[in-house]
């Protein structure tokens, strides 16, 4: 993961208590902001300072709910992962957006929640062209290095996710449900499938079940996490236009594929196109829209990381291809993000500590131009897992390194 605190078992313990207390967010997001939440709860004083409200107040004081036992149960597990408000690795883009989660439950690798992401969304009943469009524009999305995200419901977010892990790509599903909990039940295959080469994300407890209201403020998660949110079909009333909204009020970019004038699944794209969405017609035009985003992200995760920074990087409009449509663009190869201009020329070589630390120097000289898997990698280097993974993301956002079947190696 990007960042290296981890929560004690006391910290865990409590934001779990913070988590089943209900009501608002935002008093104990505020809360989270002064202190550790094993010190939070310890500090009744700041709770109304906080602005936690009267039932807040008496939760916390209460005895422990019933639901936190089944929540320590499913933290025990294997690759389940608590990020609460409080910890760095909680993910920039979801923390800029209007109201975030207090916490997420995520199965798998929550490093994914870092990588610049595009939401496909749409239809629960899409017709063949909608799949169709969906799967080329998922594999040709990937390939450009853009995680594929989406909710898990039936239709177009299931053939989003299917498309993703079929083209060896990781991919992310935002529930309404707990993480435990597949929805629709015909998805529980899918769910194992994400959890193991993805990650699974819910803001509720374990064992949630569905819920009518849940759905609405899943999709502000998938749009917070995402640079962007591409519409494949939606009829006029749609759960995909309430993501596209969403993604709007978090001033991301907001794509749509228009269809036929005949074909009512096309008449809620066309009302976002008709409310200023970008008209998209080819994957490219996705690479290129969400170009500055990407770079913003970049630096983010340099940040995080107390890397150097440096000035100029931007993703290449750089061609796609796609397995089954062939060449998109007169030149494909993966998007990526150029190096500053003035670091290039046609005789410079890069070198293999350009403007990175001691630990960066160590992890390119780690890698080769055959693809390295992570265990080997961290043999190679000493470097632990976590922080061998966050280097290698940004490495990958700027264009040095690149990632095939989960396998890293030198891009240039």
């Amino acid at each position: 993961m990007p960042g290296s605190a981890a929560d004690t078992p006391a910290d865990a313990e409590a934001l779990l208590r913070l988590i089943t207390c209900g009501g608002a967010a935002a008093p104990r997001r505020h809360l989270l902001e002064q202190a550790r939440p094993a010190a939070a709860l310890a500090a009744a004083a700041l709770w109304r300072a906080s602005g936690l409200s009267t039932s807040q107040v008496a939760a916390l004081r209460g005895p422990a709910p019933a639901e936190l036992a089944r929540a320590r149960d499913w933290l025990a597990g294997a690759d389940h992962h608590l990020l609460g408000w409080h910890h760095p690795d909680y993910p920039p883009l979801l923390r800029r957006s209007p109201n975030p989660p207090l916490a997420l439950f995520v199965t798998g690798d929550p490093a994914l929640l870092w990588r610049p992401a595009v939401a496909i969304v749409g239809s629960r009943s899409p017709t063949p062209v909608g799949r169709e469009n969906t799967v080329a524009f998922t594999r040709a999305l990937g390939a450009a290095g853009l995680l594929v995200a989406s909710g898990m419901a039936a239709g177009i977010d299931t053939a989003a996710h299917h498309a993703a892990l079929a083209s060896d790509a990781p991919t992310v599903a935002v529930l309404g449900t707990g993480p435990d909990v597949a929805y629709p039940r015909s998805n529980h295959e899918l769910h194992e499938k994400i959890a193991k080469h993805g990650a699974i994300v819910s803001e509720h407890l374990p064992g949630t079940g569905p819920r009518k209201e849940h759905f609405p403020s899943r999709n502000r998660i998938l749009a917070g996490l995402s640079l962007g949110t591409l519409v494949i079909e939606a009829a006029h009333r749609s759960g995909a236009l309430i993501t596209a909204r969403l993604a709007a009020d978090c001033g991301r970019e907001v794509m749509a594929l228009p269809g036929s004038i005949h074909n009512p699944l096309a008449r809620g794209c066309h009302r976002l196109i008709r409310d200023g969405a970008a008209l998209v017609e080819h994957p490219q035009e996705v690479v290129d829209l969400l170009a500055p985003a990407v770079a913003n992200l970049a630096g983010d995760l340099r940040q995080h990381l107390l890397a150097p920074t440096s000035e100029g990087h931007a993703v290449a409009s750089a061609g796609l291809h796609d397995p089954d449509h062939g060449t998109i663009t007169d030149s494909p190869g993966p998007a990526r993000i150029e190096p500053p201009a003035a670091t290039r020329g046609p005789n410079r070589q890069p070198e293999a500590n350009d403007g990175v630390d001691g630990d960066h120097h160590i992890v390119w000289c780690a890698l080769g131009h055959d693809p390295t898997g992570m265990d080997q990698l961290v043999e190679r280097t000493g470097l632990t897992a976590a922080r061998l993974s966050s280097m290698l993301l940004l490495m990958e956002l700027e264009g040095r390194v690149a990632v095939q079947h989960g396998r890293y190696f030198r891009n240039r």
